[in-house]
């Protein structure tokens, strides 16, 4: 009777999920592009101005290319020796080369990237309904329109925005089913990005825009505040974790190659836009999260409606982004805690997949509502887990070469990137301890 029972309620939860895709190769090139850009368009974005500040229009732009390129590089990396092995994951990939030790280190960076930038996502969300920083008090978007209530909380705010945008995203199966919430996710991004560039444009034919900086000011900041930049960037193109997803549901590897450089030309592309014209705009005063600049720039009635649309399109942007990190999030945590090779996949077991995803879901949300902010985490992330999964670990996959593939110039390409990465990195690290960051 039990057993019964059990089948029963499976059979249930089974008929309120989408059912699972009998031919998964079926994705196509612009969903792919859709699904990457996605990706890399997410918190980063508000960040890039203040890179601007930082650095100056032409480096800013200079680093922006170089590290699109070396994110180019890797990924080529990682289809190649994806073809050339037996394993269709990330974890499976460096299990491979490194055998379990690759595989560990794998899953607990992505873990750890994903799960941070999901709560940082969250938290962002307070656009909608407020937040305290440094003893100010800045009011959500439902609170400016419906004054202070137990219903324009975080905590209700967050709730209401995870039960009815992201928990039906996050129960759809395949990575290719969220192709549209990407293309949306993408349009919000470009609202932003032509507001803040319309703004900007207003302001210089006003003459109210600000003094640009073309190269660094090193009166204002050292050589070594222009590192503690790089983890915006490197944050900001890293979706790595998500090459093997998607790649699994393309017909050809060739596609995968060819989306990820389109999906990459987009980003630098907006990625300077909204850092000219954010920097442009606001100038030196250009706070971290550039959206703090927004909020505080409504004098008239047509800034204060400018300003709602663009919290707004940000928010309901990080909303869509977040299903796409927690689908590699998801399959690494499976992997890790379900590792018998016996196992049916996660998309075809009905209880382990609505468990698992009702338990992130859930575990976000509540890490987010107890840590109003976590920015410093986000500069920890570029630092190092993330860095590793984009940069480090397909190097060293070149390095190792056990299909014995790789060439002259991909080993020294491989050695280049590592240096550089290890580098960058240890010095970004390094100045954020010693509380540096011009940035900040």
């Amino acid at each position: 009777m039990k057993l019964e029972e059990s089948v029963s309620s499976s059979n249930i939860i089974a008929r309120l999920l989408p059912p699972e895709d009998p031919n998964p190769q079926n994705g196509s090139i612009s969903g792919a592009v859709f699904n990457i850009t996605t990706t890399m368009i997410g918190a980063g974005i508000m960040s890039i101005p203040a890179t601007m500040k930082v650095l100056g229009i032409v480096p800013g732009l200079v680093v922006i290319v170089l590290v699109a390129l070396i994110t180019d590089v890797t990924v080529e990396f990682m289809l190649r020796y994806t073809s050339s092995g037996k394993s269709s994951t990330y974890a499976g990939m460096m299990a491979e080369s490194f055998a379990s030790i690759g595989s560990l280190a794998v899953k607990i960076c992505v873990i750890i990237s994903n799960l941070g930038v999901l709560i940082i996502y969250f938290i962002i969300l307070d656009v909608l309904s407020g937040n305290e920083s440094n003893g100010i008090t800045h009011l959500g978007i439902l609170q400016e329109w419906f004054g202070i209530n137990w219903w324009t909380s975080r905590a209700f705010a967050l709730l209401i925005v995870a039960l009815f945008i992201m928990l039906p995203l996050v129960m759809l199966r395949r990575v290719d089913s969220l192709k549209y919430s990407s293309a949306i996710a993408i349009l919000l991004a470009f609202v932003f990005v032509v507001i803040c560039s319309s703004m900007a444009v207003s302001a210089l034919l006003s003459g109210k825009t600000q003094t640009l900086r073309i190269v660094p000011d090193f009166s204002q900041a050292t050589v070594l505040d222009l590192f503690t930049t790089i983890p915006v960037f490197v944050t900001g193109f890293g979706f790595h974790v998500n090459v093997h997803p998607i790649r699994a549901e393309l017909g050809k590897v060739a596609h995968m190659g060819l989306a990820a450089r389109i999906s990459l030309i987009i980003c630098v592309a907006i990625y300077f836009a909204i850092g000219f014209f954010g920097y442009l705009l606001f100038g030196d005063s250009i706070m971290p999260d550039v959206l703090v600049n927004f909020d505080q720039n409504s004098h008239t009635s047509a800034g204060r409606l400018l300003n709602t649309i663009v919290r707004l399109s940000y928010a309901l942007h990080l909303a869509l982004v977040f299903p796409i990190m927690n689908y590699s999030l998801r399959a690494n945590i499976d992997e890790l805690i379900f590792s018998n090779k016996n196992k049916p996949p996660l998309a075809s077991d009905t209880p382990r997949f609505v468990s698992l995803t009702l338990t992130l879901l859930a575990l976000t949300y509540f890490v987010a509502v107890a840590i109003p902010n976590i920015w410093f985490f986000f500069q920890f992330l570029g630092s190092t887990t993330i860095v590793c999964t984009s940069f480090i670990f397909p190097a060293a996959i070149v390095l190792r070469d056990m299909h014995g593939i790789s060439k002259t110039k991909d080993q020294v390409m491989a050695i280049v990137v590592i240096v550089l990465a290890v580098g960058t990195s240890g010095i970004a690290i390094w100045t954020n301890l010693n509380g540096s960051g011009a940035a900040q």
